[in-house]
């Protein structure tokens, strides 16, 4: 097993983050519809792994050239992830990239993005959360489902806090 590295917030992986969403535009052209920055990663001063996670939204229709066509490069297909996303990833010396493709409609897409916007705008959560992830790490030596499983509180009950009333 490898460790789990949760690191201090680095001003470079918006860059990053930039980088990886013009080659995506230029492999993808116009079935894009959107990239989305995701992800701790994506939250200005909060630690994360150093992964930088995008969504990258594509018509329904389009979504099996699509994930055929980024199968055909140096990422690594992981296979759907459910809810018709398909997960990639590829690594670099110090970060990693984790790409999801999805429709617009994608349920895992909304709660990302509505994670994203509640941590960003409320730093207090954010760094509740950056406490959790350092001591799961700490304690998980190496167990990704222990370090997983024990963001899924906190994660569902930020869903909540996000979610307007209706």
């Amino acid at each position: 097993m490898r460790a789990i590295k949760v690191v201090d917030y680095d001003p470079s992986w918006p860059l990053l983050f930039a980088e990886i969403s013009v080659e995506v535009s230029i492999l993808l052209g116009d079935l894009v519809l959107s990239i989305d920055h995701i992800g701790s990663t994506s939250v200005p001063g909060l630690a994360a792994k150093p992964k930088i996670d995008l969504d990258v939204v594509i018509s329904d229709d389009a979504l099996p050239t699509a994930i055929d066509m980024v199968r055909a490069t140096h990422f690594v297909f992981h296979g759907d992830t459910g809810e018709k996303r398909g997960a990639f990833t590829r690594d670099h010396e110090r970060h990693g990239f984790k790409l999801y493709l999805c429709g617009p409609g994608n349920r895992a897409h909304r709660e990302r993005i509505l994670f994203r916007d509640y941590l960003r705008n409320h730093p207090e959560r954010a760094r509740i959360y950056a406490d959790l992830k350092r001591r799961l790490a700490a304690e998980a030596d190496g167990d990704w489902d222990f370090y997983t499983g024990g963001k899924i509180d906190f994660v569902s009950e930020t869903l909540r806090l996000a979610s307007p009333i209706v």
